[in-house]
This record gives C-alpha cells, structure tokens and sequence, in this order.
C-alpha cells in the first residue's frame, strides 16, 4: 500500500547514477519518470479549517470553529527537490537540488501569509533542472519574521472568543518535506506543492481554559506566558504543516526531526501488505525500472505461462559489473527494526550467482539486505528474512543480472512485514 494509494507523476528534471558511473547504458525502461526541461512549478499556502471557498485559497471556518486564526505568516528561505537519478550528476541527492532561491540571491526570502492564502509562481517560472530523475520529496524551508513573529488568533472559551497570540520564535528553522503523492500533477508542464496548515492538528490536546489572560485581555502563549500550554503548542506546530517528514531547528539550537505518524503509516502500510507494487508483472513493467550500464546489454519482457506474469530478460552482453544488468523498484517503505521478508521465484537457462539487494536511492547504502544467491535452471524461491537497519520511504529494491550472458524467468517478488 502506498501513501494515498497513486503514484503523482511530478515531472522535475534531474538524473541518477547507480552505485557506479554509467557508461553508455540504456534508459531506465519504466518507473516514476519525472523530466520535463521546461517545467514550472507552484505553490500554495493557506490554513486548513474545513471547506475551501471557491476561487480561493484561503479555508473558510465554521462558525463553531474552537479556534480561529487571524494572522499567521513566515518567511519562506529555501525549496528543495530530492529525486534518484540514473547517470552522473553534480547534485549530492541526500542533500537535494537547491530550486530556490537562486545562486545569485542565496539569502533572498519570500514572506508567505498563510491566513490570507497565498500562491506563489513567478519566483518559479524560471526552474530548469538538468538531465532525468525520479522525484522523491520537495523540501519547504520557513523561519519567524523577526522577534514579533506571532500566530493571532481568537480561542472560544464558554461563549466568547478570546484573542490569543502564539509566539513563533520557539523555531528558529522549519522544514518540511513532502512525498511526491502529496504533490499535485496540474499539467504536462505544471506541478503545484500545496502547504496547509491545520488548524485542528495544532490545538488538538490544548486546553486553552486552563490559560491566564494578561490584562491587555489577550491570551499570550511564550517563554514567559503559558509557558507550558506554549511548550505543548510548539510540539504540535511543524507537523500541524502534514508533511511526511518535517526538521527543525529551536531557539536554542536543538535540532529534530521525525515523520508524521499517521501520513508515514500510510506510506508504509499493513504490516501483511506486499510492499512491491506489481510484484507479478500482471501490469507489465509498471512500477519497475530495468536499466543497463558499463557496457551490458539486455532485454526485458512479459511472458505467460499457466496463468503466472513471467518476467523474462534476456542478457546478451554480461557488462563489467553485476549491476551492469539491474531490475529496480524504488518506493519500498521500511520500518527499521522490524521484521521483514522478502520472497521471490528466479531460474535460467545457465546457473550462476546474481546479487539481490535492498539498499538507499541516495547514499546507496545497504540498509535491508545483500545477498548471492546461486539461480539454478529449474524454477527456485529465494526466501531471505531481514531487519531495515533505518526507516525510510524510499528503500530500492535490486536484482543485479550482469556479467553473464544467460536469460532469467522471474516471478512473485513480494516483501512484507511480519511484525508490527
């Protein structure tokens, strides 16, 4: 199962090289192809309460809302996309691609009103990115206004409203990162990142009668007012955003980060769900990535057989290397310390080793398993129960064929958790 169910295709322009330069090689033949030269991005900020008003951004509350938000604004100073890529490239990928601001301005900001709905494209309308990718995640960075940065509100407390401002600078940086599902595919040359800020998510456990009210008849909530109540609110701002994942930086230089729960457990899924989309290649090579380098060459098809999706590929030209041959899907949620297996059915024509590997699609580290399997000429499942050493949304799964001319029949690739 994967985060709401479909994979967005956000076309960015970037280019991966796998574990090795590439040399010549083919084209990925299928996955989560995001190149397009001329691509524009947006964006939209607006706080979420509950109906979208036609026509704009900005979320309308009900009129028995407990919380109403008047102002809330931040300077945004930094966009990032995190993509794989399939050749060489200059961009470190567990750092991402800088999309904004631009070189020449690298300390620009942008002032974002969430309150009052904003949309930003100009400052985008230029993006270029190089080569081809697979996109993984965008990264939004914001920081407070200054020492006034405030959130005003009004909280009903009985049958009033009361005003209530919530000092910001409990942060010194927010980033935010979203999954590439969360990103909206409005055109061929379009894709827009919506940022919302929920409203209930940030008051959820907050009882704002338990608050003094300073004689202005305001409700302050900062290191020095309601302190604990402030305390509570700040461990429910950064995900109040509902990225996947989110980092900051506090006033006192602390820094953390972590995924938010109920969006990373629907990234992950039930602990029985088969984690590889299209593991029977009843979809052809949906989800899949077939890719040759360093002087391989091969093919890959789909043939039937009593009812089974039987992937064939056919290695003419062994390469260099045993991933000059890879079969790739990219995507597999895992949750580290938890017990997994990953389960397959592989022969050929010629016995002999092959590399099967769970690994990272950014600093190309091991963090499942990597294993030699001796693939014999009668059909064999390949059983191996593993422990992911990290939690990541993003582990690549990879059947390195290379080095030998022979051809495979591959079938049922599954991986599922066996305990929760």
């Amino acid at each position: 199962m994967r985060f709401y169910g479909f994979i967005a295709c956000f076309v960015l322009v970037l280019s991966f090289f796998i574990g090795c330069t590439s040399d010549g090689g083919s084209e990925p033949l299928a996955g989560i192809e995001i190149g397009n030269p001329a691509l524009a991005l947006t964006a939209d900020f607006s706080v979420d309460y509950a109906e979208v008003e036609p026509g704009s951004l900005r979320k309308q509350a009900k009129d028995e809302e407990p919380v109403l938000l008047d102002s809330f604004a931040m300077d945004m100073s930094e966009v990032r996309s995190f993509s794989s890529y399939y050749v060489a490239v200059s961009v470190d990928p567990t750092e991402g691609l800088a999309i904004w601001p631009d070189e020449d301005s690298p300390e620009a900001t942008l002032p974002i009103s969430f309150t009052e709905g904003a949309l930003v494209d100009e400052p985008f309308k230029n993006i270029n990115l190089e080569d081809e990718g697979y996109l993984k995640e965008i990264g939004v960075a914001f920081k407070p206004q200054g020492p006034s940065s405030f959130i005003s509100g009004r909280v009903k407390i009985g049958d009033e409203y009361v005003p209530f401002k919530y000092d910001l600078n409990g942060f010194q940086k927010v980033g935010l990162r979203y999954h590439f599902s969360q990103i909206e595919r409005v055109s061929d040359s379009v894709a827009n990142l919506s940022v919302v800020f929920h409203v209930r998510c940030f008051v959820k456990n907050i009882d704002f009668a338990t608050a003094a009210v300073s004689e202005d008849g305001i409700i302050h909530l900062d290191n020095a007012n309601n302190i604990t109540l402030w305390q509570k609110l700040n461990n429910n701002f950064v995900p109040s955003f509902r990225p996947l994942r989110y980092s900051y930086v506090d006033a006192q230089g602390n820094e953390g980060e972590d995924f938010v729960k109920d969006i990373w457990d629907g990234v992950v899924g039930a602990m029985s769900d088969n984690t590889i989309e299209n593991g029977d290649f009843s979809n052809g090579m949906n989800h899949w990535i077939f890719f040759t380098q360093l002087n391989g060459v091969a093919t890959a098809t789909i043939i039937g057989e009593k009812g089974d999706h039987i992937l064939k590929v056919d290695v003419t030209k062994g390469g260099a290397r045993s991933y000059s041959v890879q079969l790739i899907q990219e995507d597999v949620a895992l949750v580290a310390g938890k017990k997994y297996k990953c389960v397959f059915t592989i022969w050929s024509n010629v016995e002999g080793q092959i590399t099967a590997r769970i690994g990272t699609y950014d600093d190309y580290e091991t963090v499942g398993f990597m294993e030699h399997p001796i693939v014999k000429t009668s059909g064999q499942s390949f059983e191996k129960e593993f422990t992911p050493s990290e939690s990541t949304p993003f582990a690549r799964f990879e059947l390195n064929l290379g080095k030998k001319e022979r051809t495979f029949y591959i079938k049922d690739i599954k991986i599922y958790r066996l305990e929760n």
